[in-house]
């Protein structure tokens, strides 16, 4: 299960921790990525949605292990830049919180989706989780080390979702599958609270 693990996790490390190596050591450019880095860890609907994925993921395997968290945060830094610059994009809180019901649903019904569906159902939302974080982005951060932070941020928390995978998993199919039905309903729960502004 570990070597099933690694490579992912290296390449999701290598892929998105390198934006803050090269960055200057500036009181502003560290500030930028702080920002960006609290802002998707500040939100309980970020915060669902990005452990979904991982989740989502680890139960799909093979490539979609790192396809999805990638697809994820590929889309949602184009989906930031849109927020950055101010354009259109209609009911992005909405959807947001929807797609906390559609992923935590996905984990409890154990969906069967095929890699190609998983990224394309993940990429799409991840615009409007991008959206969200790049239109709320401080003045004073830069676009650039905002969006290195936010990605690094999403990036762990999904890594987050593949070892809780990983975890659950070691409980015995059976405990498992309980316990995967019960989280994923219990999130959907709170992505549906939310959409109707119960939460």
């Amino acid at each position: 299960m570990t070597s099933r693990l690694a490579r992912p996790i290296a390449i999701l490390l290598t892929v998105f921790f390198p934006a803050t190596a090269s960055a200057h050591t500036g009181v502003s450019d560290a500030s930028g990525v702080l920002h960006g880095f609290a802002h998707p860890i500040s939100g309980l609907d970020h915060v669902l949605a990005m452990v979904m994925v991982g989740v989502i993921a680890y139960h799909l395997g093979r490539r979609a292990l790192w396809a999805v968290p990638f697809a994820f945060v590929s889309f949602m830094i184009f989906g930031g830049w849109l927020g950055m610059v101010r354009a259109p994009l209609p009911s992005v809180e909405t959807v947001v919180a929807l797609s906390v019901v559609v992923l935590g649903s996905i984990v409890a019904f154990r969906a069967p989706l095929s890699s190609v569906v998983a990224v394309a159902t993940v990429g799409l939302f991840a615009v409007f989780h991008g959206y969200a974080h790049g239109h709320e982005m401080p003045e004073d951060a830069g676009g650039f080390l905002y969006a290195a932070g936010f990605a690094i941020a999403t990036a762990s928390l999904h890594m987050m979702g593949i070892l809780a995978g990983a975890a659950i998993e070691r409980l015995g199919a059976q405990h498992a599958a309980i316990f995967f039905r019960s989280a994923g309903a219990f999130v959907a729960l709170i992505g549906f609270g939310m959409t109707t502004g119960l939460i």
